[in-house]
């Protein structure tokens, strides 16, 4: 049995690789964010680096034992390795266009999306209760963005185009993970250099490669030092806590406007996202509850 000194030890791990976490992938957003408004960097490039990076990073944990590699069909990939890159392609120009408040209340739209796409594509039933959050969330993203006064039809666009192909992309993980029977560094580990091959033929034809604005132009170094910190964040989601820190960031560096009715829907979005999180895993605890109880 753990003496109470381990399970302290092994608790404070937790704590910080979830503190590491969540400041990892705030850095990440407003790294961006200065990147694109400061520098200009070109977005495609700079995703077509991160996700030769993300690949880097799986060889090397791979090569550290830290998980196995399973071999993959690349033709049951394909699919999955093309969304990956709309979404992060797209959730990038979102940001790159829109305020950061936008931005993220946006990306609260991908829970009422995957919502969507389980009931109508997968038969998936969802209770009345989860299916009521979806109101406020909807309200607040659409009060935000409708009181905006820095809206950007074209960054709107890219928002829900992105929330589209995340929403997609998250159903999809989930399915390839069954059907494969991998974990995501599994999966990622041969989806990354897929989704790198794909955007280095893409990214000639949207943005110069080199010259003034291409990845290969003339860049200062603060740009590059950025760009490089960029790089080796790793981007995640942390929930709720991240959600408002990185919209407080957004107006505090980035001097984003913010009325009444934007808070009020910032508000109401948050609102419908604790709600949700709460009753999901009200009915998950149920559902353990009784596979515990059942004879």
């Amino acid at each position: 049995m753990a003496s109470l000194a381990d399970r302290v030890r092994g608790n404070g791990r937790i704590a910080a690789g979830l503190l590491f976490n969540l400041l990892v992938s705030i850095c990440i957003v407003f790294l961006n964010k200065w990147i694109y408004v400061h520098h200009g960097f070109p977005n495609m490039s700079l995703t077509l680096v991160h996700f030769m990076v993300t690949w880097l990073g799986l060889y090397i944990c791979q090569k550290l034992d830290i998980f196995a590699p399973k071999s993959l069909p690349p033709s049951k990939l394909l699919l999955l390795a093309l969304s990956f890159c709309g979404f992060v392609v797209f959730t990038n120009l979102s940001l790159q266009n829109n305020t950061i408040g936008t931005y993220q209340l946006a990306k609260a739209m991908t829970t009422p999306v995957i919502i969507a796409i389980q009931t109508f594509c997968y038969q998936k039933t969802f209770s009345t209760r989860i299916q009521l959050t979806l109101i406020p969330i909807t309200l607040g993203v659409i009060l935000n963005s409708y009181y905006d006064v820095k809206f950007n039809f074209l960054g709107m666009v890219f928002a829900a185009l992105g929330v589209l192909v995340t929403s997609l992309y998250q159903v999809w993980v989930g399915a390839k993970q069954h059907e494969l029977q991998v974990n995501s560094m599994q999966l990622l580990y041969y989806q990354a250099p897929m989704s790198s091959a794909m955007l280095l033929v893409t990214v000639p034809f949207f943005e110069p490669m080199f010259g003034e604005g291409g990845i290969f132009g003339p860049w200062s170094v603060s740009a590059l030092v950025r760009s490089l910190c960029s790089v080796v964040c790793v981007y995640n989601m942390f929930g709720h806590f991240k959600f408002c820190i990185t919209l407080f960031g957004g107006y505090v560096l980035f001097k984003d406007p913010l009325s009444i009715n934007q808070g009020l829907g910032i508000l109401c979005t948050l609102f419908g996202i604790l709600a949700y999180t709460h009753f999901k895993l009200s009915e998950q605890e149920g559902g353990k509850s009784k596979l515990v109880q059942r004879p």
